[in-house]
């Protein structure tokens, strides 16, 4: 593979943006002490009134205000952040786990706004929208040609629940255009992907994030899969990035025998509070094991901890991120708030594993090139941890603190070392895209054929393959696609299944290929 280690980093940085955006672990929660006047804020409001009065150019000051708030954050923690009133919303939405609109995935393509997939049981399906089909106009808002932000894009087809739109919309397939009209409704934002059995006897869980509807959304699945005959869990947490520390708490009662202690969190008073499971949990036997790697942080790695050090399951794949700071989220009064750091959190066995933070820039959050370049991602014995930080877990076992939760099993990185790019880029949005496109050049033809006949299709015509391969020498890089085309064929196929069909079946088909997962069901 001939590929500058530069890019390494950038593709990283876009998976783990939208995870530590949404996933820090807090409380929601006021402070009305928080405002309490003294000389440094009396300071620096007497600043902003000068730069107003009297400064000679014209300017924003609610930019520098923005700009001074996020300068003294910087200079605590990496987690202590400013959240502006434009994200604000967003953020809230996606751990809140829904929003008001019309119910669809979509990509920009061509600069025309074309639906992927209309979500089950929104407006949009119940109104007959398919998959392919353009959004022309929303009442009056044109979406076509104009080269519209995403957020504007929210912004227009969200709306309050039962209010109307009136939709122009294009079906290529048939070549006509026609108008709708739908009612918004609430639409919700998943955060378990899925719960599926894996085996006679093993049912897996994927979990994207903790939100406030995480809970009850594992809950069902969980309670799906007994039904089903699951004696053994495979929770997956690779890429979660964390959210409500509440919702990580609950899910761990649910495996955890009564007064066993779940986290313990320390505030800068010194005030220790100590969270221990209840009488309930409707898997308290039985085989777990959670799945996590290096971008599994925050209230996973909770979760995590919780099970380790209790004892009462296996943790597979790779060092987790190392967060172990709690934040609490408050509002600014403009629509703004801070996420502050107000605690340090502790595992059971009384070990923090928050990693150290002295840089808080780039290189703490992008510390996968790091690992990558230790061999950390390929061998267990690579991992480096202070022989000073030893706990035990409730049976003896020694485990560490000081970076991330340490796995019991330990699974490399997928694919050959030096195959690291064209991983990252088949489990990217570039797959998923090209997919699309696939799919609208002939929809019928794919829309007819089952699972198996997709594969088939993708395996024994080599225009698929090569128009990726050309896809990918366009936009630059240089891979060698040839020696892993089989691997690219399987995210291919998995690709076309989610598209057209479900994500049930989009996970069973990955899953049959996946080295953590193989690892678990062959012990």
């Amino acid at each position: 593979m001939k590929i500058n280690k530069v890019y390494i980093p950038l593709f990283i940085s876009i998976i783990l943006a939208l995870g530590f955006v949404l996933g820090s672990t807090f409380n929601v929660s006021s402070d009305k002490g928080l405002f309490v006047k003294n000389t440094n804020t009396t300071k620096l409001h007497k600043l902003i009134d000068f730069i107003e009065r009297e400064y000679v150019d014209s300017l924003n000051t609610d930019s520098i205000v923005d700009l001074t708030v996020s300068e003294i954050l910087a200079k605590l923690d990496p987690h202590s952040v400013y959240i502006p009133k434009s994200d604000l919303e967003a953020v809230s939405q996606s751990m809140r786990g829904d929003f008001v609109g019309i119910g669809v995935n979509f990509y920009m393509f061509n600069d025309t706004l074309a639906i992927i997939k209309p979500i089950a049981n929104g407006p949009s399906k119940k109104a007959g929208l398919k998959a392919g089909d353009r959004i022309l106009f929303a009442d009056k808002s044109q979406l076509f040609n104009r080269k519209l932000e995403t957020n504007t894009l929210f912004s227009i087809l969200k709306g309050k629940q039962n209010s109307k739109v009136k939709l122009t919309v294009y079906r290529k397939s048939e070549k006509r255009k026609f108008t709708v009209t739908l009612t918004r409704d609430v639409i919700p934002i998943k955060s378990v992907d899925v719960a599926i059995m894996v085996s006679k006897t093993a049912g897996y869980i994927k979990i994207n994030r903790f939100a406030e509807t995480t809970y009850d959304e594992f809950l069902n699945g969980l309670a799906q899969l007994k039904k089903q005959g699951a004696n053994e869990i495979i929770i997956d947490l690779r890429d979660n990035g964390g959210g409500y520390l509440e919702s990580a708490v609950a899910i761990a009662d649910e495996f955890l025998k009564k007064d066993e202690l779940i986290v313990k969190t320390k505030n800068k008073k010194g005030k220790e509070d100590f969270t221990r499971a209840t009488e309930k949990g409707i898997f308290e036997s039985g085989k777990v094991t959670l799945l996590i790697n290096e971008e599994t942080a925050s209230a996973s790695e909770i979760l995590a901890g919780a099970i380790q050090d209790n004892d009462r399951g296996t943790i597979v794949g790779r060092r987790s991120f190392g967060k172990g700071l709690v934040q609490r989220e408050m509002p600014l009064g403009d629509g703004s708030a801070v996420r502050l750091t107000v605690a340090r959190y502790y595992t059971p066995s009384g070990r923090s594993i928050q990693k150290p933070y002295e840089d808080k820039g780039e290189n703490y959050f992008n510390e996968f090139q790091k690992r990558f370049e230790t061999g950390e991602l390929y061998e267990k014995d690579k991992i480096k941890i202070s022989d000073s930080l030893k706990f035990k877990t409730k049976k003896g076992r020694i485990v560490y603190g000081g970076g991330g939760i340490i796995p019991d099993v330990f699974v490399p990185l997928e694919g050959k070392h030096g195959e690291e790019m064209t991983m990252l880029l088949l489990q990217s949005g570039l797959m998923n895209y090209f997919v699309f496109e696939q799919l609208d050049q002939n929809r019928k033809a794919f829309t007819n054929m089952s699972i198996s006949e997709i594969k088939d299709e993708l395996a024994q015509n080599k225009n698929y393959f090569n128009a990726f391969k050309n896809r990918i020498k366009d936009s630059g890089l240089v891979l060698n696609l040839e020696q892993q085309k089989e691997k690219v064929i399987h995210y291919m196929h998995a690709e076309f299944v989610q598209q057209l069909f479900t994500d049930q079946a989009y996970y069973q088909l990955l899953l049959k290929e996946d080295k953590m997962v193989n690892k678990v069901l062959s012990k």
